[in-house]
């Protein structure tokens, strides 16, 4: 199937169909008819492709469909070359977006490759392409760019596994360490103090069982502070506050935010 004009496609012999992915291919080149024909080629292989005439056509196509994952294109274009666009399509793309390029050209010479290769393109084909080689290379960086997806996925958990870390050790952050009969030392609170903390004041067998952060966050709670202000309050994140919250009223065995509220105010003026 060569394609026709001054970019000929050079046929090494039937390539197969064992190629698929559900990632999309954007096809770029300033000439429809070479773009028509190489889409048709990588369609018919079991790729899906998106067709781009031109640089500007490129980044809009690019914009529109997030789920294109390599951006085959064409070295040489009126309105910039493949260097440029790739600039273009990083600048869109941003940090999270993962994506990779290859460029092919009939004419660019060897500092041109090198700069490409430089600037980050993937692979780089010579014209007339070589059907199978050009399958290949696109397989090859199909493939890369699935570990690299695999890899954001990897530090993506790592982050959440941190900071969910970090949450359960500020829940128990105070709680006291294990004492010298192996059992956990709870937080005590001198009765003194049941004169003017409400949240002794409502049940002083239960206040023993709250460790020190939990007694902030019920008193921010009596200020009549909402889980936002008080994650702002404490410095810590709304959902660690609600963990927070939840502890609260098992230990008081109270059904929601409002009755712990309620009790703690009614506790306050009964002083």
């Amino acid at each position: 199937m060569p394609l026709k004009l001054s970019t000929p496609i050079r046929d090494s012999g039937s390539v197969g169909n064992e190629v698929k992915s559900n990632q999309k291919i954007l096809v770029v080149d300033n000439e429809p008819l070479v773009v028509e024909e190489l889409v048709e080629f990588l369609t018919g292989q079991g790729f899906s492709c998106i067709d781009a005439v031109g640089s500007h056509d490129a980044l809009i196509q690019f914009t529109a469909h997030p789920d294109v994952v390599l951006v085959v294109s064409d070295f040489r274009m009126p309105e910039m070359n493949g260097i440029q666009l790739l600039e273009a399509l990083k600048s869109i793309a941003g940090n999270d977006r993962i994506f990779e390029t290859i460029i092919f050209t009939g004419d660019a010479d060897t500092a041109d490759v090198i700069n490409a290769l430089r600037a980050g393109v993937s692979d780089y084909f010579q014209k007339p392409l070589d059907l199978k080689l050009l399958v290949d290379g696109i397989t090859r960086v199909l493939n890369k760019i699935e570990r690299r997806m695999a890899e954001s996925q990897v530090r993506t958990l790592s982050q959440n596994l941190t900071l969910l870390s970090k949450s359960l050790s500020d829940i128990f952050d105070g709680e006291g360490e294990p004492g010298s009969d192996g059992v956990k030392a709870m937080s005590r609170v001198p009765t003194e103090t049941a004169e003017n903390d409400p949240v002794v004041a409502l049940l002083p067998s239960a206040a023993e069982k709250l460790s020190p952060r939990q007694r902030e966050v019920a008193m921010l709670i009596n200020k009549g502070l909402t889980n936002y202000q008080i994650a702002c309050d404490l410095g810590i994140s709304e959902n660690t506050v609600k963990i927070y919250v939840s502890q609260i009223l098992r230990i008081y065995n109270l059904r929601n935010r409002t009755q712990l509220a309620l009790m703690l105010e009614g506790a306050g003026q009964k002083r």
